[in-house]
This record gives C-alpha cells, sequence and structure tokens, in this order.
C-alpha cells in the first residue's frame, strides 16, 4: 500500500495545448518530454482558468443470471475519452478548430479583414490533441491523442463584462491500426 508521499501531489502549474493533422503527412508526436513538438503542430494559446478537463468513462454491461443476485461477469462495451477546455483567443486556428474544420481567408482589398465561411453540413474534421503542462522544473507531462475531433461545443457568451471563450469537447477516436487510444509521456521521479 503506497504511503503518504506529498511530493507525488501534481500541479498542473503551466501548459498548453496543440493540435496537428492526421493521416499520411501528419507530423509525428513526439517520444519523450525533452524532444520538441514537430513542424506542423499548432499551440492554440491562452485557455480559461477552468484548465483542461479529462472523462474517461466505460460502458460496462452485466450478465445477469437466474441462479444469482449480482452478475456473473461483466461485458465491456464501449469507452469514451474526451478532453474539455475553453480557447480564450480568436485566430486563424482557434476559429475552425471551434466550428468543426474550414479556414479563415483574407477579403481581397481590404487590409486586415477576413472571412470564416461554416458550411452548410457538418464535416470530418480529425486532429490530432496535445496537451503538456509543468509542475516546477522536474515535472513535465505531456498527453496526446493521435486521432479525435471536436463533438460538443459550448454556447459562445457576447457580454461586455467576460472575455468571449470558444469551449470544446474533443472526442478520442480509435487511431487505424493501433490499439492505443491516447498516450500519457511523464517526466517524473514518482514512477521509478
Amino acid at each position: 500500500m503506497p504511503a503518504n508521499n506529498g511530493s507525488q501531489i501534481r500541479v498542473a502549474g503551466t501548459g498548453r495545448i496543440l493540435v496537428a493533422g492526421t493521416g499520411a503527412t501528419a507530423p509525428a508526436a513526439p517520444k519523450n518530454t525533452t524532444e520538441e513538438w514537430a513542424t506542423g503542430w499548432t499551440e492554440l494559446g491562452y485557455t480559461s482558468t477552468d484548465g483542461i478537463k479529462f472523462n474517461k468513462k466505460d460502458k460496462i454491461d452485466p450478465v445477469d443470471t437466474w441462479q444469482s443476485v449480482s452478475p456473473a461477469r461483466f461485458i465491456y462495451s464501449d469507452r469514451d475519452l474526451t478532453v474539455k477546455f475553453q480557447l480564450l483567443q480568436f485566430n486563424k486556428d482557434t476559429l475552425p478548430f471551434f466550428m468543426g474544420g474550414g479556414a479563415v481567408a483574407a477579403v481581397t482589398g481590404i487590409t486586415d479583414t477576413y472571412t470564416y465561411a461554416m458550411g452548410a453540413e457538418p464535416q470530418k474534421d480529425e486532429r490530432q490533441l496535445g496537451i503538456e503542462f509543468k509542475d516546477g522544473s522536474d515535472v513535465t507531462y505531456r498527453f496526446i491523442i493521435p486521432r479525435g475531433q471536436v463533438t460538443e461545443t459550448e454556447e459562445i457568451s457576447l457580454t461586455r463584462t467576460g472575455a468571449l471563450k470558444l469551449g470544446v469537447t474533443f472526442t478520442a477516436l480509435a487511431a487505424e491500426g493501433s490499439s492505443t487510444l491516447a498516450t500519457w509521456i511523464m517526466k517524473d521521479k514518482s514512477y521509478a
């Protein structure tokens, strides 16, 4: 049984969220915490103070029998892994990420004016998601989802007293040819 050890308590002091494309031309995810994120990974900037919320939900169906009041066994039928956060910056990377793909385009002949056309029908917008946080100078965590997409968005509230927030839920998808849904990489002596 593990002993009480305050040095193993983690606080995500500073961090960042990155996205990249998927498929054959996608940039590779880093293999450790000292390797830089490859070209093609884009940092999404500031998030709200609520931080990032992870949720892993397994659906387990009981097999009931006539001979027992408790289940005889369980069948694992579903696994959902989601990451939820609110982006605070509006730019050519964050707005299409929130809206479900597409691109921001410059308006010809007018300085600093851009358009974003949201499609009438949803389209597939799969991406890789990377999350990195540090707890002091000796502890770094990276969490990488190799394939997923935004599956839920929060309403954007336009008020004079608060920043606009692009709240998203990103859901992991099974990567083709792999049994790994996501990977944790830890630079942390607690696992020794």
